[in-house]
């Protein structure tokens, strides 16, 4: 099959249907009766366009959903159908096609990658061998779908990520390992006009807390280290008793996140009488290029011109790289604006790349079992 011939079979008008049906359900992380009917509807388009039973699988995060073609497993697609944007969204921003972009939320992060991998395994007439995992965290994390991802991962041996793609659609070949603290500081509340010294601020003391982290980014390697919320007090009067501070932490390298953990953990107080406390960790370990190396290879000779590219956002293809799975990541909707109003998807690019994910499936089970671009 070439990629022509996919392209050529794929209808841009039944997969735009499809994914005003999913964008139409909104699906919010964190609300598991939203999510409960997403998966349904996910579930619902996946059996209506390659038949079988897609099973919803409970969590506490909501379903995710799991569809196989049966066969020995060589191939999983990867996504996840919750947003980050909460309910109402789709009211001020409903789903449409204008000007040859498709808009609503959703459609690039990353609807828009579901329908066109499930239009692509559509143009095969065997669908052996193939697994379709779609979970219902990846926005806050994959607490609940991590071990599914690595084990099913694991069984089939290369893992096709249809994430939205990199900008001009390029593939995504390596992330950055991510996560995110919470640096939470107790004080003691005093009045502050009438005795401020009783007290001890949390805000003082989150103060020099920010500058310490802030200070552990190393760029020149990668590393990022950005505080990105804050709040503290309850009156303008009052010296504030607690002061809480939430830090995102980009890194490319596992000793990076070692090195950035063990500092979270060792930080201590700047003033007599705080205390403080840590959570988090670098959640999602770096996704290695050296992963997609065989996949990208194939996906440009598919697929002439494509580029490869690394980014610094994390997704589900972390985990499954790290374990050292063939891994390709950016498969998804051509277009831009994750988690912004401004979110679009390429309708023109739409059957192209249900074409390229096709011929993937299809080159990685026509590949020796334990080696070439299937080696484990």
């Amino acid at each position: 099959m070439t990629m022509h011939e996919t392209a050529v079979h794929a209808s841009v008008d039944a997969m735009l249907e499809d994914l005003r049906t999913l964008v139409e359900v909104e699906s919010p992380s964190r609300n598991p009766d939203a999510l409960t009917a997403s998966a349904e509807a996910v579930a619902a388009v996946i059996e209506n366009r390659l038949g079988g039973r897609a099973t919803l699988v409970g969590s506490a995060a909501g379903p995710h959903v799991h569809w196989s073609g049966g066969g020995d497993p060589r191939v999983l697609i990867l996504g996840h159908h919750d947003t980050v944007f909460p309910l109402g969204t789709l009211g001020r921003r409903p789903f449409k096609v204008e000007d040859g972009r498709a808009t609503g939320p959703g459609v690039f992060d990353m609807l828009g990658g579901l329908v066109q991998a499930v239009h692509g395994l559509a143009l095969l007439d065997d669908r052996t061998g193939v697994e379709i995992l779609v979970t219902a965290d990846e926005e806050v994390g994959s607490l609940s779908s991590r071990a599914l991802i690595e084990e099913r991962a694991l069984a089939c041996g290369a893992a096709l990520v249809c994430e939205g793609a990199a900008d001009g659609g390029a593939l995504k070949t390596g992330r950055k390992g991510c996560g995110t603290f919470e640096v939470s500081v107790n004080g003691r509340a005093s009045h502050a006009g009438l005795e401020p010294e009783a007290g001890v601020n949390a805000l003082i003391e989150a103060s020099h807390q920010v500058l310490g982290i802030a200070a552990l980014s190393r760029p020149d390697i990668g590393t990022t280290v950005t505080p990105t919320v804050a709040s503290a007090g309850t009156q303008d009067n009052v010296v504030p008793a607690a002061a809480t501070v939430l830090v995102d932490v980009r890194v490319e390298s596992a000793a990076e996140a070692r090195r950035i953990e063990s500092a979270f953990a060792s930080l201590t107080p700047h003033l007599d009488g705080a205390e403080i406390t840590v959570r988090g960790a670098v959640g999602r370990p770096p996704m290695p290029e050296s992963a997609a190396a065989e996949l990208i290879a194939l996906a440009q000779r598919l697929l002439p011109g494509i580029e490869g590219r690394a980014v610094g956002g994390g997704s589900d293809g972390n985990f499954t790289a790290a374990l050292g799975v063939p891994t390709l990541d950016g498969l998804g909707a051509v277009g831009g604006g994750a988690h912004a109003d401004h979110e679009f998807l390429v309708v023109d690019a739409m059957a192209e790349r249900a074409g390229l994910v096709a011929g993937l499936v299809n080159a990685i089970r026509n590949a020796p079992r334990n080696g070439g671009a299937h080696a484990r």
